[in-house]
């Protein structure tokens, strides 16, 4: 009696239940690049450019004055966030999201940068007159 080996196929197997999956291919041809941009049309909004311009400005001058940064951060925050806002709700392709971001972010680092510096002023100043005039 001889013993033949047969395969799965020339067995008839028969498993009705098993699902058939297809052999996965050893490559996948690389996506496309670059990738497609949407291009934005129409103009950028000019809150996200003021917020912008006063968040860089509010640094400048909150670095050494500490109120300037102040004022100027939280401006430049709000007007950041209104300008986001309002490029989001409108119908129509308006550019500058990202630049309203970096205005809204900037403006908030502006702020703390003010804050900071005038807490350290302030410090100095009250420390400044609590010491006794010295008599000569």
């Amino acid at each position: 009696m001889t013993h033949l080996a047969f395969s799965e196929i020339d067995k008839g197997h028969t498993d009705v239940g098993a699902p058939i999956t297809p052999e996965a291919s050893p490559w996948h041809p690389p996506p496309s690049y670059p990738p497609p941009r949407s291009q934005v049309s129409g103009s950028t909004d000019g809150r996200a450019i003021a917020s912008l311009i006063l968040a860089v400005f509010g640094i400048a001058l909150g670095l050494p004055f500490g109120l300037p940064g102040m004022a100027l951060g939280t401006a430049a925050y709000f007007l950041g966030k209104s300008a986001v806002s309002r490029i989001d709700s409108l119908q129509e392709a308006r550019g500058g999201r990202s630049l309203a971001v970096s205005g809204w972010v900037l403006g908030a680092v502006a702020m703390a940068i003010g804050s900071a510096v005038t807490l350290v002023w302030l410090i100095v100043v009250l420390v400044s007159y609590s010491q006794p005039a010295a008599s000569g």
